[in-house]
């Protein structure tokens, strides 16, 4: 019943997330899966930390694929995007915590320059409707 009632939570919050809510949402995931898959790898754990690696790797494909295309800096975000997969995939068949490592630091500060975006949006729109 708990269970249920999150899922529905869950679902509500990202029917209604602002984008910019929903981007910063799924960065969470991707850091949460990375850091379990690394945690798995440290344990020897290697099916998990595949399952976990991959479900990041979804996500960080995710981003390419709602990636707006005409945004001057989508070129770079986009290379960024597949260096995180390549080295995903690296940490996934070398059985290595690095890799997987850098781009949890790399998602990280993503999440941070997203917030801080997202800030300034509101306060920019919030100044418009008031000026």
């Amino acid at each position: 019943m708990i269970q249920a009632q999150r899922n529905k939570y869950l679902e509500t919050s990202v029917q209604t997330a602002a984008p910019a809510t929903l981007l910063i949402m799924l960065v969470d995931g991707a850091i949460r899966f990375c850091r379990s898959g690394i945690e798995n790898i440290r344990q020897s754990n290697y099916e998990e930390a595949n399952t976990q690696l991959v479900k990041a790797q979804s996500i960080v494909s995710e981003f390419a694929i709602t990636l707006d295309r005409n945004s001057p800096i989508a070129e770079s975000l986009l290379s960024l995007y597949e260096y995180f997969n390549y080295r995903l995939t690296q940490a996934n068949i070398k059985k290595s915590t690095e890799p997987a490592e850098e781009v949890l630091q790399h998602l990280i500060e993503l999440k941070e320059t997203w917030i801080q975006a997202s800030k300034l949006a509101v306060s920019a729109q919030t100044e418009m409707s008031h000026g």
